[in-house]
This record gives structure tokens, sequence and C-alpha cells, in this order.
């Protein structure tokens, strides 16, 4: 996110020591406390019903959030980590022997096992650079697990840095990423897993602390260790300090936290999940693409229309020129050509949830998971599809048409699957060649255009292999 070189092994114990030395931290991190409430919520969002098994929290401080995480999940096995000795002791007096407790840079953790969920909150921020904690965290993630963390971004006390900037001086207080540096950094610059490369999202809030006075936020800071001073840093004498201090002070003594938040999961399998901008856009031609290209399974969840046509499961095996044995059987069929809840509807019946179950067959083969329509789409009376697509956990590959129309359609479905913390690997677009759209759609929907397929008048064999030598390679979203 921010090119810095690694810290040191002494600029790391200064850290550590800082932060052991802080006796007063619980009794001052009130915004942490805050921080670690909001962390905590997105990560219930993102788990929906999943409980995790085993949970690596890094960078625990005195254990605060520790203590919500095992009250969240009492059952799971909760490893708390942080580089200084001393806070590890408080947060096991916090938190009592149901919790493990170890001593752990998350910059190089040297740990064995796999995590369900792996988080830390306001302790990322610590590390220089940040890429390479991320990086190995996720490596802990077993199939399926989330890594979240919060950290800070580069807005964070503002009124205090322009304080200084009023006085003619340097704030020397830590420089952290902006927000377009954390949305283009980790994990579009990382290296992926042998299996999946790391999808997921970061967001973004914004909490206004009313201090009382700058002397008071100094001494904030000194009790919760937050002092380790910026390297090539002056110290301000003490003369230019109360300067500071009254300009921040008059100016209402409030400061601003900028708070990053990321989540990412690692997908469960190897495969993606195929949706489109509307129906009728070309998801069967490009999931056949996909599957020739990929060597890949293929599996449509929900069919839909048997009554006018035989269905994309037969379609794809004569497309792809797959085997049988590749392509995976529905977990449900109507006749009706209509979403999967009317569909089901018109049959008396409705959508046996319980069925949906992402297959596991080969999991380290790609697997193509065709959907039904749009995101939107009906599954129940309580269920769209997005809800479903949420719950396999696989990152998307969003279907749209190239011309007239196509930036607002594609634009609307990236955000909603971001809303909903839904990896997206990319958009194909299905039709003529459009700079223009294609230009639009990546730069305002911060997201790759993965191919680019022209106007087939005929859908046969020989055209979706054609087309398929267009699709990157599956190894692209590994790296």
């Amino acid at each position: 996110m921010v090119d810095k070189h690694p810290q040191t092994e002494q600029e790391r114990t200064a850290i550590a020591a800082r932060f052991g030395a802080a006796g007063e931290y619980d009794s001052a991190a009130t915004i942490q406390r805050l921080v670690a409430r909001r962390l905590l919520d997105r990560i219930v969002r993102m788990l929906g019903d999943r409980k995790p098994a085993r949970i690596l929290e890094f960078g625990c401080g005195t254990g605060a959030f520790t203590a919500l995480l095992k009250e969240c999940w009492p059952e799971a096995e909760l490893l708390a980590t942080d580089l200084a000795p001393e806070m590890l002791e408080r947060a096991k007096a916090r938190c009592g022997n149901d919790v493990e407790f170890a001593v752990m840079d998350a910059a190089s953790p040297n740990l064995t096992g796999s995590f369900d969920l792996v988080c830390g909150n306001l302790a990322l921020q610590w590390i220089d650079p940040p890429e390479q904690a991320l990086s190995a965290l996720y490596g802990l993630l077993a199939p399926g697990g989330l890594l979240a963390v919060s950290t800070l971004a580069a807005d964070s006390f503002s009124e205090w840095r322009q304080a200084h900037a009023q006085e003619g001086v340097a704030a020397n207080i830590r420089v952290y990423p902006t927000q377009t540096s954390f949305q283009k950094g980790w994990p579009a610059n990382a290296v992926g897993s042998a299996l999946q490369a790391p999808f997921g999202q970061w967001v973004f809030e914004t909490l206004v602390e009313q201090t009382q006075g700058g002397l008071a936020f100094l001494r904030g800071l000194k009790r919760i260790g937050a002092t380790v001073p910026v390297a090539g840093g002056h110290p301000l004498t003490a003369g230019t300090l109360r300067k500071v201090v009254r300009r921040f002070d008059a100016a209402g003594a409030a400061l601003t936290w900028d708070v990053a938040l990321g989540l990412f999961r690692r997908a469960p399998r190897a495969g993606v999940f195929v949706t489109g901008t509307d129906t009728g856009v070309g998801k069967t031609f490009i999931s056949a693409c996909l599957t020739r290209a990929w060597d890949a399974l293929y599996w449509k969840p929900l069919q839909t229309g048997l009554a006018e046509e035989a269905g994309d499961t037969p379609t794809i095996t004569e497309l792809a020129g797959a085997d049988t044995d590749r392509i995976l059987p529905p977990a449900d069929t109507f006749l009706a050509p209509l979403s999967p809840q009317a569909a089901a509807a018109a049959e008396g019946r409705a959508v046996d949830v319980s069925r949906l179950v992402l297959p596991m067959n080969q999991p380290q083969r790609p697997l193509v998971v065709e959907g039904a329509g749009g995101v939107d789409v009906p599954v129940t009376k309580d269920l769209l599809l997005i809800d479903q697509i949420a719950k396999f956990g696989l990152p998307v590959v969003v279907v749209a048409r190239s011309g007239l129309g196509t930036v607002n359609h594609t634009l609307l479905t990236l955000e909603a699957l971001r809303r909903r913390g839904i990896g997206i690997a990319g958009v194909v677009l299905n039709g003529p060649l459009n700079p223009g759209n294609r230009a639009a759609i990546e730069e305002h929907g911060h997201v790759a255009v993965l191919a680019e397929v022209p106007f087939f008048e005929n859908v046969t064999a020989e055209s979706v292999t054609d087309a398929a030598r267009l699709m990157p390679r599956w190894s692209y979203l590994k790296e």
C-alpha cells in the first residue's frame, strides 16, 4: 500500500517496548474499542451462519477485541498474539485460561495449521510494509476462511497535522496510506496461494473524537504507547509545541480517525461464480469458454425453462467438449422460463435451499458455477441469488454486454456485489469491441476486464474454442 522498507528488528522491538510500557492503555483506548465493535460487526455479517472453529488474532494488545471474539464464538479455539509480552499478560488477566496467548510477529508468523478467521484490530498500521503481514496472515487461512483487519488511512489526525502546518512545522506522527492506495494495493499486488488468490474489499469509515485539547491528545498517545517517533522526524521545541496546541484547540480540538476495514476471504475451493448484468447477456457462452479454457468442472445449481429448451448443462457439455464426469448435475430444475422462485411456484413448490451446497469434487480443479439471470434474481421469498453467491464464497466473473447501457448495468452489479463483501474476479464483455465502455468499466468499477469476446453469429463448439483462447489463464486469477 505504501513503498516502505521493511522494519528492522530494532524498530519492531522499540514498538513492542513502548506498547508494553503503556500501563493505562485500557482507560485511554476509547476509539480502539469502538473500531473493534465495527470490525466485529462486519466479520459477523461476512461469516453469516458459519461459526469459525479456529481463530487467530494478531496485535491483541490488552485483550479488548479478544474478549469480544470469545464472547461471540465461545466454542472456538482462539489464539491471541502480540509482539509485546507485557500486553499479553494483561490480555490473559482479562480473558482467563479459555484463550491461548503467544508472542508473535504478524509480519512473519511462525505457526502451524490453519484458521477459519484471522483478524486484528488497529494493529496493522504499526507494521511496515503492511502487505508483508497481510500476505503472511492470509497464508494461514483454511479454505473458506476470512482475513479481517482494521487500520488507519491518510486522513487520520488531519486536524493535528493542519495545526502543525499553520506553524510551518511537520507533525512527528506516522503517515498512513491513502484510500486510493489501499484500493490499488493489497491484494491487487499480492501473490496468491497455490490454490486461490485473495478476493475481498477495503471499506472506510470516518470517526470523530472530541478531545479535551491538544495536550490531552498527546497524553492519550503516551498512555496507549503510540509515541514511536517517525523515522527522520524531529521533536518540536516546547515553545513551538505550545503554539501548535493553541492552534489545535482554537480549531475545536476534534480529531478525525480515517479507518480502513479490510475483509478478504479465501475461496473454499478453486473456481468462480459466473453471473450477468441481465438475462441473455451470454453467461452460458462465457461459462462454456471458461470451462474449455480451464479444463474445468461445470455446475448450474438452478436450471429453469426446461419446457422450452434442453437447459444449460447439456449445452455446456456440447459447446465445451467436456466429458460427462466434468458436468455436475443441477441442484434443482424447473419447467417455466422464469426466476427460480416463480418457476418453482408455477409447479406448486419452492426451491429446496438445503440442496444448494457448493460441490467439493476435485477442490483444486477450477469449478465454473453458472447463475440464473442477474444477482438480484429471487430464489425464494427470503433469498436472492446474491445471498447464495455470498454463501458459496467463490469470486465472481460478471458477464456484460459490450454496447450501449452496459456501463450503468455493470457498475450497479459490481456495487451490489461489493456491498455484500463478495470477491470480484473481473468482468467479461460480450459483443462488438467497445474500447470506451471497457475503459469506463475499469475506471469507475475499479475492476479488471478479463476478456472481450467479439460477436459470434453461430455459437458452436468451434466458436467456443476460438473464444476460449481469449479467456485469462486460470493462473491469472491466482497471481
